[in-house]
């Protein structure tokens, strides 16, 4: 535990003295987010806001995660796994922020473009599991354990591009997805420790530790914006995590909010080209509440509570 609080100290830190270097970097080169006009009105305000700050604390995740595990002689394949996870789907976000950027616009990679990136990042997991002979039994409730490469690898690519999307979904709000992936890294790192898995729990540490200080530029009113470079990294790094954990399907209630956000758009997506209509004033979930006229603090505080208690729930039924 020890080694874990001190790869934490060690992303907050590096965080902390390179963050706002960004900040003042693109201020200076009038590099912002620009805010997609099908959004709330009053979300245009926050055009120009530096973004991409995703990139700082997945690379002092990465090196802390690399130096701790090193130091302890730790440094094996379920690290680099995961830090391929976290660094290959935050590459994908830096060209898509990258091209936003270029263009002064919301659209960077095609949908397809991005797509087949994240399939690809998951079909090297896949085989650099397999090359080490991982043994994953995937549980599937009311058949039972199932051993089968073939389900393993689609469930895999799934679950991975499933859930980076899902946090890319989630950061709609100042802070929001920030404070939802501390819990649920935080919950992780709790199951870690109590597997014993040295690995696992110095990467998640790793992470909260940036997101901690990112958390402090990101809330509302936010100095900086994570972008598709955080915000996919993130979600890939967690379906990574709870694969390598053998406990996959503890994201359902540990990601509910990233969940039910994903959930929201498909079934307005869904509701409006079957009947017309639509399910929700606007999706994601976190802008129907905005339209009701909720605040951003309040949806985001509401947000994490569920988020929490979804993690809380996990772990005293399975935990």
């Amino acid at each position: 535990m020890p080694f874990s609080i001190i790869a934490l100290v060690s992303s907050l830190v590096l965080t902390a003295i390179f963050l706002p270097w960004l900040i003042i970097f693109m201020r200076s080169h009038h590099e912002g987010q620009e805010i997609r006009d099908e959004g709330p009105k009053w979300h245009k305000k926050k055009n120009g806001t530096p973004t991409m700050g995703g990139v700082i604390f997945i690379l002092a995740a990465t090196i802390s995660t690399v130096w701790v595990t090193a130091w302890q002689h730790q440094l094996n394949k379920t690290v680099w796994i995961l830090l391929i996870s976290l660094l290959g789907y935050g590459i994908i976000g830096f060209l898509d922020d990258g091209i936003k950027l270029y263009y002064k616009r919301n659209l960077g990679l095609r949908a397809w473009q991005k797509l087949s990136l994240q399939i690809i990042i998951a079909i090297v997991i896949v085989m650099i599991a397999a090359s080490d002979n991982f043994k994953f039994g995937l549980f599937i409730p009311f058949i039972g354990v199932v051993n089968n490469v073939v389900l393993f690898t689609v469930f895999i690519i799934f679950w991975l591009v499933g859930f980076s999307n899902a946090v890319n979904l989630s950061d709609g709000l100042d802070g929001l997805a920030t404070g939802l992936s501390i819990i649920a890294y935080g919950t992780y790192a709790y199951l870690a420790f109590k597997q014993n898995n040295f690995a696992i729990l110095v990467f998640c540490m790793s992470v909260i530790g940036g997101l901690i200080t990112f958390f402090i530029f990101n809330h509302k009113p936010a100095k900086i914006f994570m972008g598709d470079a955080g915000s996919l990294a993130l979600g890939g790094g967690l379906a990574a995590v709870s694969i390598f954990l053998n406990r996959p399907w503890s994201l359902l209630l540990v990601g509910i909010v990233f969940v039910c956000e994903t959930a929201s758009v498909i079934l307005q997506v869904i509701s409006f080209q079957t009947t017309g209509k639509r399910i929700f004033k606007m999706t994601p979930i976190h802008h129907h509440f905005e339209m009701l006229g909720w605040s951003e603090w309040k949806v985001d505080i509401v947000f994490w509570i569920v988020g929490l208690i979804g993690s809380i729930l996990y772990l005293i039924i399975w935990g």
